[in-house]
């Protein structure tokens, strides 16, 4: 099985508040972050994906599979 990194999932990015900005990874239960900037944002999701592979790496256990699909209402 191929080890999953983080360029390897669909990143989504949204305005939570007027002041604060969601960056997420659907696929994986509670990878997400919520900062000021879209960039903080984008930066703290990759700390929050390291420390879940970390976690994961740990119990042996493989990053699920990223099964985002992007629709475009």
């Amino acid at each position: 099985m191929k080890a999953m990194h983080f360029d390897d999932y669909k990143v989504v990015l949204y305005r939570n508040e007027p002041g604060g900005w969601v960056a997420e990874i659907p696929s994986i239960p509670g990878c997400h972050a919520l900062m000021l900037s879209r960039e903080a944002a984008l930066t703290e999701l990759a700390a929050v994906f390291q420390m879940i592979a970390d976690e994961y790496a740990e119990r042996n256990q493989a990053l699920p599979a990223d099964t985002t699909e992007i629709l475009h209402a």
